[in-house]
């Protein structure tokens, strides 16, 4: 809240602060700054008044014969007043009309809005924004040295870039919608699947595998399937065998001996397929491995094949809901892990924050690059942006109200305006009073 007087007395202006703030400072026994003016404003004003009551007070007994100190206190009361009325005048006259007159060269703040703006441009540009006062002042500053203390902190900077960098992506992440990112990603992803060449990847791995002898358990694995596959459909099997046999071979019984022995042949088939390495079957089975493995990457048929393929399921509605799961997994996962401070993700990132800290700070190499870097940076940004940054101060003051001005620059000097009626008062009462006894010397 500003409070400014628009007369002696002081008239509160209305309160820019919101009450919840207010409330709360006072139970907690502060006060906020406006409510410090505010208490500044009244004592100046009571003081004048007291001022005003001595000098009547010591008039009349002065009149009435009294005491000569009656003469200095009226004299200095009548100064006093005299100095605080003046006082008062001045500082009023800064922000508005005082009494509502309008006297000239009075709301002068107001009045010169403008003109106040284009100051604190030029003042901005004279002295903070122009590329050699921005070199200079960065000439002596090891600014590398400085950043590496703070990321160095664990209690400090480590942890507030750190929090700040988590919420940031989390803020980021809540903020888009998920639909509209999620069919980015996808589509994003999709479509680098879409322009990938698969079959040769595919073709290399199967060789890499081959070559170290991974593809080995792969076929013991296929073998022990296919025996418990055939061992679990041995009735088929058999069934098969018995409707395709003639009227003889189901007469005679030879049908169930025929199964058997077929069985028989696969089920000591697959076993010495798995037990032995160098086995016919395992053999034949490696070498049609080497050669799809060929054929992926040179094969041009087998390409073309494999491509057909990769479309069939990138369109299919099984990938995209599936890829649809993924990515809100992803999404939720990588929310659950910024969100924790004492996650594996956080706790990693302000590790490196702290090793780039401690770094800054020891390493004279890296901290000469980045003090150049910066200076160069800051410099460069001060010649190009310079004159945009003092037009930006200079618009915004210029589209504020008068109001606004006024009660933002009361706001930030308030306090001491009122010290100045307070001294003014009290000087001009000394000044009175010496007035006073020069006279009564003479």
């Amino acid at each position: 809240m500003t409070v400014s007087s628009d007369d002696p007395a002081g008239r509160a202006m209305p309160s820019r602060a919101s009450s919840r703030t207010r409330t709360a400072a006072r139970l907690k026994g502060t006060l906020l700054p406006d409510d410090r003016a505010r208490r500044l404003r009244l004592f100046a004003t009571g003081l004048l008044l007291v001022m005003a009551v001595l000098f009547f007070l010591a008039r009349q007994a002065e009149q009435g014969g009294g005491s000569p100190a009656w003469g200095f206190l009226r004299a200095f009361a009548e100064a006093a007043m005299v100095g605080g009325l003046a006082d008062w005048f001045a500082v009023t006259a800064l922000f508005r009309h005082p009494l509502g007159l309008p006297i000239p060269h009075t709301a002068i703040i107001p009045e010169n809005k403008d003109r106040l703006a284009d100051s604190m441009a030029a003042f901005l540009r004279e002295n903070f924004l122009t590329p050699q006062v921005v070199a200079r002042r960065l000439a002596g500053m090891n600014a590398a040295a400085m950043a590496g203390g703070f990321l160095a902190d664990p209690r400090g900077g480590e942890g507030r870039v750190r929090a700040g960098a988590a919420n940031l992506v989390a803020d980021v992440l809540e903020s888009l919608d998920p639909e509209k990112l999620g069919g980015l990603a996808k589509g994003a992803l999709r479509g680098q699947l879409a322009r990938f060449d698969l079959a040769p990847l595919l073709g290399q791995l199967l060789g890499a595998m081959i070559a170290d002898g991974r593809h080995m358990p792969v076929i013991e694995g296929l073998a022990r399937r296919a025996a418990l596959t055939l061992e679990a459909n041995e009735e088929l099997v058999r069934a098969m065998i018995h409707d395709r046999a003639n009227a003889i071979l189901r007469w005679t019984g030879l049908d169930e001996r025929l199964a058997n022995g077929i069985l028989d042949g696969l089920y000591k088939l697959l076993a010495e397929t798995v037990v032995m390495p160098d086995h016919p079957l395992r053999r034949k089975i490696e070498e049609g491995l080497e050669q799809l493995a060929h054929d992926l990457v040179h094969d041009e048929a087998m390409r073309a094949r494999v491509e057909r393929m990769k479309e069939e399921v990138l369109a299919n509605p099984a990938f995209a809901a599936w890829l649809d799961a993924v990515w809100e997994r992803g999404r939720a996962g990588l929310l659950k892990a910024v969100r924790q401070p004492d996650g594996v993700l956080s706790g990693q990132f302000g590790a490196s924050l702290g090793e780039l800290g401690r770094a800054l700070q020891h390493d004279a190499r890296l901290q000469l690059l980045v003090n150049r870097f910066a200076r160069r940076t800051l410099v460069g940004v001060a010649t190009r942006y310079g004159g945009q940054i003092v037009r930006l101060v200079s618009e915004t003051v210029r589209r504020w109200d008068a109001r606004t001005v006024t009660d933002r620059i009361e706001g930030a000097v308030g306090r001491d305006l009122q010290f100045i009626r307070i001294n003014g008062t009290l000087v001009g009462g000394l000044v009175g009073v010496s007035i006073h006894a020069v006279d009564v010397l003479l």
